[in-house]
């Protein structure tokens, strides 16, 4: 299915339908994200924001409707095939190899587009990995750990990231580095959807902000307005 879209638009999610098993989890999500933006699914807990970003990186493989990326459609794609596209997933329970030390967790995933970040860039991004580049996965904090999760996906050449709650669990230091860290991101051109329910993070590195409810996109408001409106926010999030 070729959609047309506005030139600045690198994905178009349309009438989005997921299932897990018998489970439908998605009922018709659609929205849009533009070239170098950082884009925010909020919502509850069991809104499906993260089935969305699992059904566009074709994890959720029982998915209808249409995931076009670049006038290239993605729905009937597995995820290796995504994954060369140029789209990198971080999850939110982070998946370090807990036996491997951080320098190899770090090279494990294959350069798959040239443009990604050298060794020497991530441990610049990351002084805290460099320090502890000969130590286990099981020997990380909480946010050592998110560190190495997004770090290692930039090694990949990917610029379209999906980030699933970079933020949770971690101390409001650390929630800062990342803040910075993905301002930077965008700043290199990098296109990048947050799931979030942090409001106070999503609020200071994003650009638009998605609301999902029961698997729906119920509103979508910019940045500016969701800084004005404090009240249409705290009506879905309940904060």
């Amino acid at each position: 299915m070729k959609i047309d879209v506005h030139p600045n638009t690198s994905l178009v999610v349309r009438d989005l339908q997921g299932w897990y098993a018998e489970s439908k989890v998605i009922h018709g999500m659609n929205f849009e994200v533009h070239e170098g933006e950082i884009l925010t699914l909020l919502g509850r807990n069991g809104a499906g924001k993260t089935s969305t970003l699992r059904a566009i990186m074709g994890i959720m493989r029982k998915r209808t409707g249409s995931i076009n990326f670049r006038s290239e459609e993605l729905i009937n794609k597995r995820i290796y095939e995504i994954a060369r596209k140029g789209i990198a997933y971080c999850p939110e329970e982070r998946a370090i190899f807990a036996s491997l030390d951080v320098r190899e967790n770090l090279t494990l995933p294959p350069v798959l587009q040239s443009g990604g970040m050298t060794d020497a860039e991530l441990f610049q991004a990351f002084p805290n990995l460099q320090r502890r580049a000969s130590s286990r996965g099981t020997r990380l904090s909480g946010g050592e750990q998110q560190m190495l999760a997004i770090a290692r996906i930039l090694r990949t050449g990917s610029r379209f990231l999906l980030l699933d709650e970079p933020s949770e669990g971690l101390a409001p230091v650390i929630v800062k580095e990342i803040g910075e860290l993905l301002k930077k991101l965008k700043q290199r051109g990098y296109t990048i959807i947050l799931v979030e329910q942090n409001w106070r993070f999503a609020r200071s590195v994003a650009d638009r902000h998605v609301v999902v409810e029961h698997g729906q996109v119920v509103d979508t408001f910019t940045a500016d307005v969701s800084n004005t409106d404090v009240s249409r926010v705290q009506r879905y999030l309940g904060v």
